[in-house]
């Protein structure tokens, strides 16, 4: 009996690199979160602008946290370069968002789903939890590459 992995099989656990890896990320994500809806909600209440200013503004804010918490704390290691790094994030946190949008049409509109408490479900908790395995899988694989490690968590 080996006490490595069999070749050609998976492992049930991910290693525990990859668990702390999850975890930092989500806890930069939830301080992200917590700026963006933070501010919007200043922006909006307070300082009286528009909702669509209000959110992009507090967008760019929780996405500048959440890639400043990843590259100084869960990918410090990987240490990124220039602009071309932080620009693709942006990228990856637009297309979550994108995400999280076609979710809500989708349901709202295609299914006819029209109560607040389906738009919640599929925007707000479906739209987010899809959005956010795209956000860590482009995080992780086109931003803050580490060596040795190719693309997916999974491999």
């Amino acid at each position: 009996m080996s006490e490595g992995p069999t070749p050609g099989r998976r492992q049930l656990r991910p290693p525990r690199a990859t668990r702390r890896e999850l975890l930092g990320f989500a806890a930069v994500g939830l301080l992200a979160y917590a700026v963006d809806l933070a501010l919007f909600t200043c922006l909006r209440g307070p300082v009286a602008l528009g909702p669509l200013t209000a959110k992009a503004l507090s967008f760019v804010a929780g996405c500048s946290v959440a890639y400043a918490g990843n590259a100084l704390g869960t990918y410090r290691h990987t240490r990124p370069r220039g602009l071309r790094p932080c620009a693709v994030f942006f990228a990856v946190n637009i297309a979550g968002a994108v995400v999280q949008l076609l979710c809500l049409t989708v349901s709202h509109y295609g299914l006819g789903l029209t109560s607040q408490r389906a738009d919640t479900v599929s925007g707000a908790v479906i739209g987010m939890a899809l959005a956010t395995v795209l956000r860590f899988w482009g995080t992780r694989t086109l931003v803050f590459r580490a060596e040795g490690r190719v693309g997916s968590w999974t491999g």
